[in-house]
């Protein structure tokens, strides 16, 4: 599906069915120097189970035209936008690692809109180091061979993803290479820094007043289970419902765990299923 987002086109698959608005939505979005393919098995299930789907590609990457937004904030209204064009008043929305971050603060901003977020490998603040910071800026071969390197738990992962003949490294790989040549100049950089420079999560956290379920990898080396304690605090102390699941894997937990990721996110955004839905005007 392509939208028109502020003058620009915007990309969502739709798990290969067509969007119905007297179904609920589910909304997946990817972290840094992805698209919309790393939650593959994820938003297929969820299109073949009762949800509409728009798994995104953020502004700049891949199918996205740009630019790619320079803010964590800015990311966020551009998903109100989408939801506007799209139709959808509100859904459970799921993001990966930046993309989390982007779920939250969409939450925070916009209470109404969120129905139910699953935040997937989250840190609140999500700091990047100078190190990696400078080689996204110049040798982003080297960031995203670093970044590959240290979201997955394993040097040899099973087959999975599922299915036999995934190598998870070097799909992972050449998807951010891909991202990289379709997008514009030091994307990588550009999405780091709106993750290193983000400081209105816990802010954000406090107005929040949708359940959320955090998954978290327990291998996880470059967003640790302990990095989500000050956010499951804040949540809980504004009142939302807040639940943790723990998975055995890394960062790259939508490749790594692909089936129990899927049943903490579905298991979780299921009962939107049986909620009541307003009336749509048939189109003229």
């Amino acid at each position: 599906m392509i939208l028109d987002i502020n003058g620009a086109a915007a990309y969502a698959y739709t798990g290969g069915k067509a969007f119905d608005r007297a179904r609920p939505t589910a909304v997946f979005i990817h972290g840094a120097q992805h698209d919309h393919s790393v939650w593959g098995l994820q938003s297929r299930y969820f299109a073949h189970h009762g949800f509409n789907v728009l798994a995104v590609d953020l502004p700049g990457h891949s199918r996205s035209a740009g630019p790619a937004a320079a803010t964590i904030g800015e990311l966020a209204d551009w998903l109100a936008a989408l939801f506007d064009a799209a139709g959808v008043d509100a859904a459970f929305v799921a993001g990966h690692s930046m993309g989390s971050l982007v779920a939250l603060d969409f939450a925070g901003r916009y209470p109404a809109r969120a129905a139910r977020v699953a935040l997937v490998a989250t840190a609140v603040p999500m700091t990047v180091s100078d190190a990696l910071l400078d080689a996204a800026l110049n040798r982003e071969s080297v960031a995203i061979e670093l970044v590959n390197r240290w979201s997955h738990s394993t040097l040899a992962a099973k087959p999975s993803a599922p299915g036999p003949g995934f190598w998870l490294h070097g799909m992972n790989q050449r998807l951010m290479e891909r991202v990289a040549a379709r997008g514009e100049p030091r994307l990588f950089h550009t999405d780091f820094t709106a993750c290193n420079q983000y400081a209105d999560g816990l802010a954000r956290a406090a107005q929040v007043r949708c359940p959320v379920r955090l998954v978290v990898g327990k291998k996880d080396a470059m967003t640790p289970p302990r990095a989500t304690r000050a956010l499951a605090d804040a949540l809980a102390a504004a009142g939302a419902a807040v639940d943790t699941v723990t998975l055995d894997g890394g960062h790259a937990l939508m490749t790594e765990q692909p089936d129990a990721t899927l049943d903490a996110l579905f298991g979780f955004a299921a009962p939107l299923r049986n909620a009541p839905r307003p009336i749509q005007d048939s189109p003229a």
